[in-house]
């Protein structure tokens, strides 16, 4: 009888175990490439809800640890070696725990092991940063990761919640890992190899002049294509090389009026109006 009374009872039990209902803090993921690095970044997204965060009053008061986020660890991976703020980590995953203070944010960098954020209170950071908090006059109602200032070689890691944003510098230094695959790429290449190589040295500035040589090897053809012969004309214009940028902003602009591409339109007759001036 008393087999009968529990089978129920363990019965809805189980049932209920496996009822689903939304996330308070759903989590979320994002990835980034930064010239040949992928950044991905696995968190979870809480909101305010009419609650003060941060402060002596705050949900998350002054000089206390957070993990960053909610529920499990926030894990970031980087697929290189990269520089944060000058400070070199090695590829791999990491988490971070953060002190919210009044002016600066103290966010310590630990390797990723396990998704209980406890995991890491009393270990040793590998990297320490404080950086800057900019108090925003906008409210960010859901706590955000996202990335800025998005260069060949650099970004800014932005972190954003209630009305404070922290800037935080990513660098990427492949100069020589893109430099030999050009080199490789170039052992027998084509008309956009070539383009793509004078793209990075000319976005870089590394090299002006080989990044001329390597545009006009794709340009010299009858068959080059609108952005080519822009491009060519945007490095000669930056060589002062004036005479020579006009021809080819114009013939860029024909290329691109056949094809019908108006960004392409636009910034060719942008060049032609600067250096007719």
């Amino acid at each position: 009888m008393k087999l009968f009374i529990l089978l129920p009872v363990f019965f809805s039990l189980s049932v209920n175990a496996q009822l689903k209902t939304p996330s308070l803090s759903p989590p979320t993921k994002i990835e980034q490439t930064i010239g040949l690095t992928k950044i991905v970044i696995d968190y979870s997204r809480p909101s305010t809800r009419g609650r003060v965060i941060f402060g002596k009053d705050g949900l998350l008061p002054h000089n206390e640890l957070w993990r960053t986020g909610a529920n499990n660890a926030t894990k970031i991976t980087f697929s290189t070696d990269v520089s944060i703020d000058k400070n070199k980590l090695e590829k791999g995953n990491y988490t971070i725990l953060t002190i919210p203070k009044k002016d600066v944010w103290q966010l310590n960098w630990y390797p990723y092991e396990d998704i209980n954020w406890n995991t890491y209170i009393k270990k040793e950071p590998l990297l320490v940063l404080i950086v800057p908090v900019n108090n925003t006059s906008s409210h960010i109602e859901t706590f955000e990761i996202h990335f800025q200032d998005i260069t060949l070689n650099s970004a800014s890691l932005i972190l954003e919640w209630e009305h404070s944003s922290l800037r935080i510098p990513i660098q990427i230094n492949q100069k020589e890992k893109v430099l030999k695959n050009i080199e490789v790429a170039l052992a027998g290449p084509n008309s956009f190899d070539y383009f793509f190589a004078a793209l990075y040295l000319h976005e870089t500035k590394i090299d002006l002049n080989k990044a001329l040589e390597y545009i006009q090897k794709a340009t010299s053809s009858d068959n080059a294509l609108f952005f080519q012969v822009t491009r060519e004309a945007l490095i000669l214009k930056d060589l002062k090389k004036n005479k020579e940028a006009l021809i080819a902003a114009k013939r860029g602009l024909s290329l691109s009026e056949k094809v019908g591409n108006n960004d392409f339109i636009r910034l060719n007759k942008k060049i032609i109006q600067e250096l007719s001036l």
